[in-house]
């Protein structure tokens, strides 16, 4: 059996175990033991690469191992924390949590692998449906809400893709051109394909894979289901789901590139980069609910991820780098997030105060977290904005430069007065759930993701280095 297929088989079979398995108490082991044997296959990814399987169809790229190791990461601190957080709410049969959970591990590693775009297509669609019951756990009106409207927006958006996907086809289709999905083979074929139907196509597949990543305008499905979901789906949607929709969309710049239309695929990106960027800001400013908060922050750093690819150049790599910022610290925000709404037992923030005395690890990870994200030194993304901003200048974009500064500076106070107010002050009396405190499993884990971009934030090893600047020249940036 080829290697590349056992970040993807393994899950699987332990989705199944999950789902047969009797005993709700036992059964969130098994997230323990999938995410134990995911980050063992990918450490021996990292050894030895394995060479392309089932005709290039499953290869593993620079761009492809970035995103397989951040959603190994992020999952292996959302299985930690799912023990503590399933073990107070026994009230609810886990079997179907912990089975798509397994799931949604299986299908974000097949978008990593993917070369052929169809197979790209269908595991992203399995990431949806993996989805759906999860943002539903909690079995009431809001959360049934979030669910349908997540359903209805990112299958419209991957109806759109696969829209996008059949133009590309077409363009392969002329003559001289690969008649194959095969990103390698298209970008290898180049200016043989058409380039009307690949500059249709780019922009079905932008509008449809950056659903899924939550861009705006294609957000609205964010906000609910980043509100009503669990926080340790939250981190996995904000971390894994959207990493794999800008894992899509930069595979298609590169096919852009190679196809004589990066310039226009760029400034598309730039584009609905700031767009989601000020989009964002517009909606942090009095934001009242910190889960909906941390819906629009993962709207901007898309937006931020967007951004870098569309400038090119060094800023290209820093996208790729600031990807994996973003998932680890928003796997932060999200599990501490969690931990603050059940110990209040509300989301908004005239009903919370004083998480720092409630909760003395999670009220502090939440405001360290969010430093973090918003781009305070020394954590990661401090440097992969920095790098950014630098490929901006050096590109002579100035007033984009500028722009994206503003921005910056507009996103860290609106949201920096939200989590002020969570996390300061004396706590009341207000609250259902207020004996709940945070545990090892519950606060470990935040804790662990914490570290993690700190230490990218002090050192990045020349392995690593090179790794993003790979990536970038995938979509065309010159390290």
């Amino acid at each position: 059996m080829p290697a590349l297929l056992l970040p993807v088989l393994s899950p699987l079979v332990l989705a199944l175990v999950g789902f047969a398995l009797p005993g709700a108490r036992r059964r969130p082991r098994v997230l323990l033991v999938g995410a134990a044997l995911q980050v063992v296959t990918v450490a021996g990814l990292w050894i030895d690469r394995p060479r392309p399987a089932f005709a290039g169809w499953l290869a593993l790229d620079p761009a492809g191992l970035l995103a397989l190791s951040t959603v190994t990461a992020v999952f292996a601190a959302a299985a930690a924390y799912a023990q503590g957080y399933l073990a107070v709410h026994p009230e609810r049969d886990n079997r179907v949590f912990v089975g798509s959970l397994l799931v949604l591990l299986a299908a974000l590693s097949g978008v990593a692998l993917a070369q052929h775009l169809g197979l790209l297509w269908v595991v992203i669609e399995i990431t949806t449906l993996a989805t759906a019951p999860l943002i539903y756990f909690k079995h009431d009106a809001l959360s049934l809400e979030a669910t349908w409207k997540y359903l209805m927006v990112c299958s419209l958006g991957i109806a759109l893709a696969l829209l996008g996907t059949f133009f590309l086809a077409l363009a392969s289709a002329g003559p001289g051109g690969p008649r194959t999905l095969l990103v390698p083979d298209l970008v290898a074929a180049g200016g043989a394909l058409s380039r009307p139907w690949v500059r249709a196509a780019f922009v079905f597949l932008l509008t449809g894979y950056g659903t899924k990543m939550g861009l705006a305008p294609f957000h609205a499905w964010k906000p609910d289901a980043y509100g009503e979901a669990p926080g340790v789906l939250g981190a996995l949607l904000a971390g894994g789901v959207t990493t794999a929709g800008f894992l899509a969309v930069a595979r298609v710049t590169g096919v852009c590139q190679a196809a004589g239309e990066g310039t226009f695929a760029r400034s598309a990106l730039l584009g609905i980069g700031l767009f989601s960027m000020a989009v964002a800001a517009a909606f942090m400013v009095g934001q009242r609910d910190f889960k909906r908060l941390l819906a629009y922050s993962s709207v901007e750093q898309m937006g931020i991820l967007a951004v870098g690819v569309g400038l090119g150049g060094a800023a290209s790599a820093g996208a790729f780098f600031h990807m994996v910022n973003n998932g680890l610290g928003k796997g932060v925000l999200f599990l501490t997030a969690g931990n603050i709404h059940r110990a209040f037992g509300s989301k908004r923030t005239d009903q919370v105060r004083g998480a720092a005395r409630r909760l003395p690890v999670s009220g502090p990870l939440f405001l360290i977290g969010f430093l973090a994200v918003t781009g305070s030194p020394p954590f990661g993304p401090f440097l992969s904005q920095l790098a950014i901003l630098r490929g901006a200048l050096e590109g002579g974009r100035t007033l984009v430069a500028a722009g994206f500064l503003v921005l910056l500076a507009l996103i860290f106070v609106a949201m920096g007065t939200t989590v002020l107010r969570v996390v300061q002050g004396r706590p009341g009396t207000a609250g259902a759930e207020d004996e709940f405190r945070d545990a090892a499993w519950t606060a470990g884990a935040p804790l662990a993701l914490l570290l993690a971009v700190l230490a990218l934030g002090l050192w990045v090893p020349g392995g690593l280095r090179s790794l993003f600047e790979a990536a970038a020249a995938s979509v065309g940036g010159a390290p």
